[in-house]
């Protein structure tokens, strides 16, 4: 009898799942403005098959925080969305829904690409990402240089300085624009960030957050940072105004041949041609630096909102479901966004194709050391605003680098105090 009774009740679960599943509908905001329309492709699909009601919206760059607070307080919240590592989490672990139980965790990988608090899974990562300077190795070799010259930061200084001083004659520079506008400070205030940072933690041997930073890395910055700035067709001055889409048309216009950013811009840059790109790692003058590796990482994380309605929970964990095991799911993923996911289902003909990362993955087979991702025990949103601030006034020639100095370490104690 109780055999038949836990059969029963079970069924009762799945049916109630099933029903929630069919009421319930899907509300995904995006972190990712470059892959919104396959997650409108996807979303669509998904309705289609289904008849679940998905929508995705994309917030604007670099204003994922402010506008997830914004919706989550709307009668009809997200009931999917995403936080950069343990300290995203903890301003809304309050909302996120334990994901220990659900399918979608039994098909990760490792707990290495979880969040989990308190033996809660509150977050899972969806990609493992891979940045450093992009090269068109075309417009390199036009320009007397292959890739393989360039093995650490006084290499690629010399290079660099050599076709920044022969641009004119080669109608090319070195750099791409390291625009300090909102769709592309990131890639300084944040990704190039993490390289002091990374320093710093490796020489202290914890890469754990930490209440005060102490800067020893930040000659290294600055190092990076001139070199981006001077070796530029663009004057230093005008960078607050310059964009990521800027940056990418100088690139695929080949008026530049490094341009600093991820796996994640294949498809902008795609349109070169696999044979003509590699990623070079951001060398800063680091000790050692020649065995150094690309970064390697991730800050995304999805989270469903246990705050939503149980028929939206039910419907968004179909969702994520069916997006890692469905086929479509797996080919949007892998082949057209370029992910490597770390779930199970990604083998075969759905490991991801994308070029720039099997660059990255010579670097490890070659024994190079990945730099992690150290970015996301930032202490928050406004410390990396104001690091870039003084980035973009240090560039401008209105403010000095003290300024960026002042900006990292004092701003990190203060805003790491408030946080907690």
């Amino acid at each position: 009898m109780k055999k038949i009774m836990s059969l029963v009740l079970a069924l009762a679960l799945v049916l109630s799942c099933a029903s929630a599943l069919a009421e319930g509908s899907v509300y995904y905001l995006n972190f990712k403005p470059e892959q919104d329309t396959q997650w409108q492709e996807l979303a669509a699909a998904y309705t289609a098959e289904t008849g679940v009601p998905v929508t995705v919206v994309t917030a604007a760059s670099g204003n994922y925080e402010t506008t997830l607070a914004s919706e989550i307080e709307k009668s009809n919240p997200p009931t999917l969305f995403q936080v950069n590592g343990p300290v995203g989490l903890a301003n809304w672990e309050d909302f996120c829904y334990d994901l220990s139980g659900s399918e979608l965790y039994s098909h990760l990988k490792s707990d290495d690409f979880a969040l989990i608090q308190d033996g809660k899974v509150m977050g899972i990562a969806y990609v493992i990402e891979t940045y450093g300077i992009i090269a068109n190795t075309a417009l390199l070799e036009k320009a007397g240089y292959k890739a393989s010259d360039i093995t650490d930061f006084a290499s690629l200084k010399a290079v660099a300085d050599d076709i920044h001083a022969r641009s004119a004659e080669l109608g090319f520079d070195a750099f791409t624009s390291a625009g300090m506008d909102g769709s592309s400070d990131w890639r300084f205030k944040t990704h190039l960030a993490n390289m002091p940072l990374y320093l710093e933690y490796k020489a202290r041997g914890d890469f754990s957050q930490t209440a005060t930073i102490e800067g020893t890395a930040l000659d290294n910055y600055k190092n990076i940072w001139d070199l981006y700035i001077t070796d530029s067709a663009c004057n230093p001055a005008e960078l607050s105004a310059k964009t990521g889409n800027d940056a990418v048309a100088e690139f695929v216009g080949e008026k530049a041949v490094f341009y600093q950013n991820g796996t994640w811009a294949w498809g902008d840059v795609s349109v070169l041609g696999a044979e003509n790109l590699t990623m070079l790692p951001i060398y800063t003058g680091a000790e050692g630096e020649a065995n150094q590796g690309l970064c390697t990482g991730t800050e995304n994380y999805w989270c469903v909102n246990g705050e939503a309605k149980e028929e939206d929970i039910q419907a968004t964990l179909g969702f994520l479901n069916w997006v890692i095991t469905s086929d479509l799911g797996r080919k949007v993923v892998s082949q057209d966004m370029g992910f490597v996911a770390p779930f199970d289902t990604f083998t075969g003909e759905y490991a991801s194709s994308n070029p720039l990362i099997q660059v990255a993955d010579q670097y490890i087979a070659d024994g190079k050391t990945s730099v992690n991702w150290c970015f996301p025990t930032m202490p928050s949103e406004s410390w990396k605003d104001g690091v870039g601030t003084a980035l973009t006034a240090y560039a401008a020639g209105t403010g000095d680098w003290n300024a960026v100095v002042s900006a990292f370490v004092d701003g990190w104690a203060t805003e790491y105090a408030l946080a907690h």
